[in-house]
């Protein structure tokens, strides 16, 4: 995915599918400078990750 997709996405008041490696997760924040992105699993927000965007997938 793009950085400029992502942050209309973060921006955007729908909710839009994304997912990481299949999973579906929501987009926490960005760290644009380093292109990665602040994630955590649909349904559970306990656990979080810094993913590469590249790697995210709009569904």
């Amino acid at each position: 995915m793009e950085l400029n997709r992502v942050k209309e996405i973060i921006n955007s008041i729908d909710e839009i599918n994304v997912h990481y490696h299949g999973i579906p997760v929501w987009i926490e924040n960005i760290d644009g400078t380093a292109s990665m992105a602040m994630v955590s699993e649909r349904g559970s927000h306990d656990e979080r990750r810094m993913v590469s965007i590249d790697e995210l997938e709009e569904k």
